[in-house]
């Protein structure tokens, strides 16, 4: 892993009460300061518990901590997680270039996914720059 992978004592504290809530490990808890919004990653097939009924456990989450919700099943494999941050997209195909020191990451979705791909307002990108910036180093994500 190349990216910054040191865990901060206020995303101890979130994996903490996301755990005690939940009951679901978090691997790790990406702030999103801009956004108001926390992303957990947690083991595949995890995602469901750690959201629970109609969303309930998110719900009650966002109240304690006061701030939007995400969950993302990890992985270790940048292109697995890749497709995890971006569900019920259809990902064409994945590449990582790098150029003059900057790591980008391509990803070539359909034309009708596009908007679903992108999110209100870059959203989905800006989550997924962070979530691989923080795990693999990756300054950049587009989407073709």
């Amino acid at each position: 892993m190349s990216g910054d992978d040191r865990i901060t004592l206020e995303e101890l504290r979130y994996i903490s009460v996301f755990h005690s809530i939940t009951g679901v490990t978090a691997y790790r808890c990406i702030v999103d300061e801009e956004n108001n919004r926390l992303i957990f990653l947690v083991s595949e097939g995890e995602a469901g518990k750690a959201i629970g009924r109609g969303g309930r456990l998110i719900k009650l989450l966002r109240e304690a901590l006061g701030k939007n919700i995400e969950v993302v099943e990890y992985s270790s494999e940048l292109e697995k997680i890749v497709k995890n941050l971006f569900p019920g997209v259809n990902i064409e195909g994945i590449s990582v270039r790098e150029r003059n020191g900057v790591k980008q990451v391509i990803i070539k979705v359909s034309e009708e996914d596009k908007g679903a791909a992108i999110g209100k307002g870059g959203k989905n990108v800006k989550r997924a720059r962070l979530v691989l910036n923080k795990l693999f180093g990756v300054d950049k994500v587009v989407i073709r």
